[in-house]
């Protein structure tokens, strides 16, 4: 019977503290259900002492959640624990995960304390810690680079004062496969209350081994994985949950062990990553890229015609990616449109199911065919419309390589359209700053990504900004076949959630100023002047 390792996600914590994966509360909430229904057995909602907001995102992730252990991280600090356990004290399951750094360079230089220092620390804090919570992790900060015998030391200490599970990361992804191996190996059989906790393992990539070390730690004995949605996190990120759950699957010949994730779930929750952060998986990633079940080559295809398993080691439904022919177009009726959608993954509502009904009935006058991945894009991109104080009307630009692009755009709000005009050094540059004149409320664009959702010349665009005011950055995301159309719904899409929480939205007496570009924002790029 295979043996059970239990799945440490830490996405919301190590994952979101990687730059450009930042999330609201709104956005943490939905994102850990999906991390609940993707059947992960702990989540690490957040270091609950670094900010008022983070403290209170996990305390609302601990009350959201209900079959699934709800981590906050401290350190071994009596105020870190406090601050923890009053985080997480709601959830139906919860823990406190405290660690200090245990290799001779961090004591000496970081923490400026010595080895018995270090372990009266372990001793004192995890001792209060368990007087509060029955659930306690205790990490070895840099333990792939302490001396053994007192990692040992730790790991007997923190054991005997309460700890439930003891990690060893490899803090900064120095690490081999047989290296690794040889320190659980090592702790298992010169810690003599070892069999009173849980080994875990936390490795970082920045030498591209985080997977490979931690199935070596799981072979030499670890029985919990520390990671993340497509390995994101700090510096080269964390080893990746979906690669750990699909080896661990597709190799039972080789690794006996079983997790309890729901695999048919990853490539929903990825997608919801990236749509949350506007940061996309590379197309060639292991699991949930674009490219990771698609074949070109005459050869691959000729395989794959005759037995998938040829070149596919797993199938695409495994990871719910649909398999089936997309058959639907102009002449398609909203039952066979709705079967779809269920096909696919997606619940919705009747008004929810009509609108995306008329998108497709737009798209499909635009683009000759339809495949699912136009059809995803399009459900995603409705839930940019979630609060629509203003809606995209009609846009007319002019343009060319010898003159100052023109962008005549309508807006309507309250049932009342408004129009305006203006120049710019590329179409899109023109469309944002007719949008900002019309709205009347200064924002600068900070990021602008443009991609391709399918392929071919009538293939949808999808466009992903990154819009701030005084108030704080937002996210949009558009999709159309019109790049420049795309471009004003995804702006939009930021613009309202920026207004539906600011005080007089409609900035009266503002002026057009503070948005800032770089020629042509389909460059993807801002400088520092106002336009």
């Amino acid at each position: 019977m295979a043996e059970r390792v239990y799945v440490f996600d830490t996405t919301l914590r190590d994952g979101e503290q990687a730059p450009g994966y930042s999330m609201n509360l709104d956005e943490k909430i939905k994102m850990a259900k999906a991390l609940e229904a993707l059947g992960v057995d702990i989540i690490e909602a957040g270091f609950a002492i670094s900010s008022p907001g983070d403290f209170e995102s996990v305390k609302a992730i601990a009350e959201s959640v209900e079959n699934v252990v709800v981590a906050s991280l401290a350190r071994a600090l009596k105020k870190d624990i406090d601050a923890a356990w009053n985080a997480v004290k709601g959830a139906r399951r919860p823990r406190i995960h405290l660690f200090l750094a245990t290799s001779d360079l961090h004591l000496e230089y970081k923490l400026k304390m010595t080895r018995a220092e270090a372990l009266e620390r372990i001793r004192e804090n995890v001792t209060y810690a368990r007087s509060l919570c029955d659930d306690i992790e205790f990490s070895l900060e840099d333990a792939s680079r302490t001396d053994l015998d007192y990692m040992c030391r730790v790991v007997e200490t923190a054991i005997e004062c309460g700890a439930t599970t003891v990690n060893l990361p490899d803090t900064v992804g120095y690490a081999t496969p047989d290296e690794i191996s040889r320190m659980v190996h090592y702790v298992r059989d010169h810690v003599p209350n070892i069999d009173k906790a849980i080994i875990s393992m936390h490795n970082h990539d920045d030498l591209g081994l985080a997977v490979a070390n931690t199935i070596s730690g799981i072979e030499a004995g670890a029985r919990q994985v520390e990671c993340t949605l497509c390995g994101i996190g700090e510096r080269a990120g964390n080893a990746a949950l979906e690669e750990i759950a699909m080896i661990l699957k597709t190799r039972q010949d080789h690794l006996p062990y079983e997790t309890g994730i729901v695999t048919t779930e990853i490539t929903r929750a990825s997608r919801l990553l990236a749509t949350t952060t506007g940061i996309k998986p590379y197309p060639s990633k292991a699991i949930v890229g674009a490219n990771a079940f698609a074949h070109e080559s005459g050869i691959h295809q000729h395989g794959m015609m005759a037995n998938s398993q040829t070149y596919e080691i797993m199938t695409p439904e495994s990871v719910g990616v649909s398999q089936t022919s997309l058959v639907l177009g102009k002449h398609s009726g909203q039952h066979a449109f709705s079967k779809k959608l269920v096909e696919l993954g997606y619940s919705v509502g009747k008004e929810d199911e009509d609108r995306l009904f008329a998108e497709f009935k737009r798209t499909c006058d635009r683009k000759k065919t339809i495949t699912d991945r136009d059809i995803i894009a399009l459900v995603e991109s409705t839930e940019e419309k979630e609060s629509q104080i203003w809606t995209l009307e009609s846009f007319v630009v002019n343009s060319g390589n010898h003159m100052d692009s023109t962008a005549c755009i309508s807006l309507k709000k309250d049932g009342k359209v408004y129009k305006d005009v203006a120049i710019g050094t590329g179409p899109v540059y023109a469309s944002l700053r007719a949008v900002e004149k019309i709205i009347r409320h200064p924002f600068s664009l900070d990021d602008y990504q443009l991609s391709a959702v399918t392929e071919h010349r009538d293939a949808l665009g999808e466009v992903l900004v990154k819009v701030s005011d005084a108030s704080g950055t937002y996210r949009g995301r558009g999709v159309s076949t019109d790049v420049i159309e795309a471009s004003i719904l995804s702006t939009l899409a930021a613009v309202n959630r920026m207004l539906s929480g600011a005080k007089g939205t409609m900035g009266q007496g503002q002026s057009a100023s503070a948005m800032s570009f770089e020629n042509d924002m389909l460059t993807g790029h801002t400088d520092k002047s106002e336009a």
